[in-house]
């Protein structure tokens, strides 16, 4: 500790003022100094608080991150699953929709044969497919032909809806003028999806149990091709 020794000269020396000026400055610099240290350690503080926090935040970006990888392994998981799912009721349609789907219509009053085809392949005189049917049924005025899919979409009833079109091109070119009406089979039918087959004129075939009823709403007319 610096002592202050002006008391030791008279009042009238003149180096008194440059001394009490003197230490003065240096009460301001011991201050400053102060001061610098204060400050300095509030930083060391805030630096030191800004790296937990980065700690801290990277953390919870690698929480983050490991949410996002387990949700996209649960998604390639679940569509997996679908996969298997849409393949199953593909390989299931035959056996399923197929051997009595003919008697739903039939109490619907068409009087179809037990026959159903699948797989039937729509070309063009270039021997280019331009669609697939999936189940066809037929009698001597109405041709029914089916899509079978396991979770219909609205575009899957755009889709059949050209596949008619084709369809009755086809059957124009070898003089065939019997009715073609649609229909949609699935295993599990959504409210918007369903909607837009009836309102489309396609009937809705879905799956109840081990068999496949036809939903008929109220007031329903099947469209014509």
């Amino acid at each position: 500790m610096i002592e202050s020794t002006t008391n030791n000269i008279p009042a009238q020396d003149p180096l008194r003022a440059v001394i009490e000026e003197v230490w003065a400055t240096l009460r301001e610099v011991a201050e400053s100094q102060k001061q610098d240290r204060l400050q300095m350690q509030e930083e060391r503080l805030q630096m030191q608080e800004t790296r937990l926090q980065m700690q801290e935040t990277d953390r919870k970006i690698k929480e983050v991150s490991e949410a996002q990888k387990q949700t996209t392994r649960q998604m390639k998981e679940t569509n997996r699953r679908f996969g298997l799912l849409s393949n199953r009721f593909g390989e299931l349609a035959e056996h399923l929709v197929a051997p009595n789907i003919h008697k739903r219509f039939n109490e619907l009053g068409y009087h179809f044969g037990c026959r159903s085809l699948g797989g039937m392949i729509l070309s063009d005189n270039k021997g280019n497919t331009r669609a697939e049917i999936d189940l066809l049924l037929e009698n001597g005025s109405t041709i029914m032909a089916l899509e079978v899919k396991t979770k219909p979409t609205v575009k899957d009833v755009e889709h059949h809806i050209k596949r008619l079109e084709i369809l009755r091109e086809n059957r124009s070119t070898i003089n065939d003028k019997r009715v073609i009406k649609g229909a949609i089979a699935g295993a599990i039918f959504g409210t918007e999806e369903k909607k837009a087959t009836i309102e489309a004129g396609l009937y809705v075939v879905e799956q109840s149990g081990d068999t496949m009823k036809i939903d008929v709403p109220e007031g329903f007319q099947a469209r014509e091709w």
